[in-house]
């Protein structure tokens, strides 16, 4: 081989180390299941999401098998750069209008930079709009108010498997009984398998540090599992969940279902996106 072979040669392979590879789907949407994933939309692009949760399946032949209830949510999702994202919902669930801000910390790469996992922070508020239980009392538009913190940390160990850990500190200003905690802390596991080129098997588990059973209602671990599928612009979750809400403030702490028991709920997610701004 030449000198000037050989100088190339070393040149591309500088170059090469010097780039930055930073890893690309680690999940396939902004959610796992029905919590978050690291990912996060890009700048300048708009997510549209319909999330749906019929009622349960054991509840029988004369409810549907739980397709007569429902309880529903949308959002719209924004990317204001490529590594901030905010959101905003309104769900059916105890009415609740929601909103979060979702901050890409670390990004797993390879290359010149060497970073193992990717690192998200995700902070929401859900205000409950119900109508108050007692209106001759004093109430405060404080005591709708629910806040959530919560690191996510995943890793891509290749094209098919991805992992992802999720600690969250829930906070509610107003719960139902003195002996009921306002402060919950629990750890939560998600992950996905890829299946083909569009399917994925996809679950999730929170464990509730806090003891689970409460004065006004026994709760129970969330566990959700389904499938992503892929249809061009959409990406649509088929989702088996033992939780009827659809954010962290409902699904960590206020889960009444149990897998042991049949209250499994089935629903969906639709995820729809569209470019505001190209770069």
């Amino acid at each position: 081989m030449s000198a000037a072979q050989e100088n190339l040669l070393d040149m591309l392979d500088k170059d090469s180390k010097s780039d930055i590879n930073y890893t690309s789907a680690t999940f396939k949407s902004t959610r796992v299941m029905n919590g978050h994933s690291v990912e996060r939309m890009p700048g300048g692009q708009l997510d549209f999401r319909i999330s749906h949760r019929f009622g349960r399946l054991n509840s029988g032949a004369y409810e549907l098998f739980g397709l007569d209830q429902s309880n529903i949510r949308f959002g719209l999702e924004y990317g204001i750069n490529d590594w901030l994202m905010i959101g905003a919902g309104r769900g059916s669930y105890e009415k609740t209008f929601d909103g979060f801000a979702k901050f890409s910390l670390f990004r797993q790469s390879t290359g010149a930079r060497n970073m193992p996992v990717s690192v998200s922070f995700l902070s929401t508020v859900a205000v409950n709009s119900l109508k108050w239980a007692d209106p001759s009392r004093t109430n405060y538009f404080s005591s709708r108010l629910s806040y959530v913190a919560q690191i996510l940390v995943a890793r891509k160990f290749n094209q098919s498997f991805s992992f992802q850990l999720m600690p969250a500190y829930v906070h509610r200003n107003l719960v139902a009984t003195e002996l009921d905690p306002n402060d919950l802390y629990s750890i939560g596991a998600g992950g996905r398998i890829k299946l083909t080129s569009r399917i994925s098997f996809n679950a999730e588990y929170y464990y509730l540090a806090n003891p689970k059973k409460y004065i006004s209602q026994e709760v129970y671990d969330p566990l959700s599992i389904g499938f992503d599928i892929e249809t061009g612009g959409h990406v649509f979750q088929l989702i088996f969940t033992n939780s009827v809400a659809m954010i962290e403030k409902g699904f960590i702490g206020e889960t009444t279902g149990s897998w042991g028991k049949g209250d499994i709920h089935f629903g969906f997610n639709i995820s729809r996106v569209f470019t505001l701004k190209r770069k």
